[in-house]
């Protein structure tokens, strides 16, 4: 029998990632074997711990996730890294329930969750957009700092420097509107800009 192999994931940098641990735990997935990603949406197939998960795994192996979008918040993406693990012989377990391609009632199952997944991303940046055309209508974002601490606006700002992140990701990750995230790389660029001025 092949080893189990457990990923879990969560979108900002201030969420938890305990319950998904338990629960990998409670499936049989040893500590060891659990890779992470923090800080990082489901539909960034840029993650680090996802490509440790799936270099890790081998034939034979089970690939364990809590949920569907913890690997992936896409249906073209949760299809292709389903495929891509069959074509390996590594068997894919969400939540405990082994997804088998060919039996019919599994697959549609497996359509459904990634066809959730997909319309539970896409609610969540319409909401975001929503809200904050709802919060401009009222005055709120008028000449207002951002609400993010000075780490997390060196977090986001490294995170756009690696190129992996469109603005709509960096949104969605750090919970603010894109005048937000604008105005804090517009900060960094202008920082960095006056540094090089006063050292020359």
């Amino acid at each position: 029998m092949g080893e189990l192999i457990g990923y879990a994931r969560c979108s900002t940098v201030l969420q938890d990632l305990t319950a998904q641990r338990e629960i990998l735990a409670s499936l049989g997935v040893a500590d060891d074997r659990i890779y992470l990603d923090k800080g990082l949406t489901g539909t960034n197939r840029a993650r680090p711990g996802l490509d440790q998960a799936l270099a890790a795994v081998r034939a034979g192996d089970t690939l364990v996730v809590p949920k569907l979008d913890r690997l992936a918040r896409s249906v073209p993406d949760a299809r292709d890294i389903g495929d891509t693990l069959l074509a390996r012989g590594v068997r894919l377990s969400l939540g405990g329930s082994v997804y088998d391609p060919s039996d019919p009632m599994s697959k549609m199952f497996f359509n459904m969750l990634a066809v959730f997944a997909e319309f539970e991303a896409d609610l969540l940046k319409m909401r975001t957009r929503e809200g904050m055309a709802i919060a401009r209508s009222r005055g709120r974002l008028k000449g207002r700092a951002p609400k993010l601490t000075a780490r997390q606006q060196a977090e986001l700002v490294r995170m756009h420097a690696t190129g992996d992140y469109t603005i709509a990701e960096l949104m969605e990750v750090f919970s603010v509107g894109r005048a937000t995230v604008y105005r804090v790389l517009d900060r960094a660029a202008g920082s960095t800009l006056s540094f090089v001025t006063e050292r020359q």
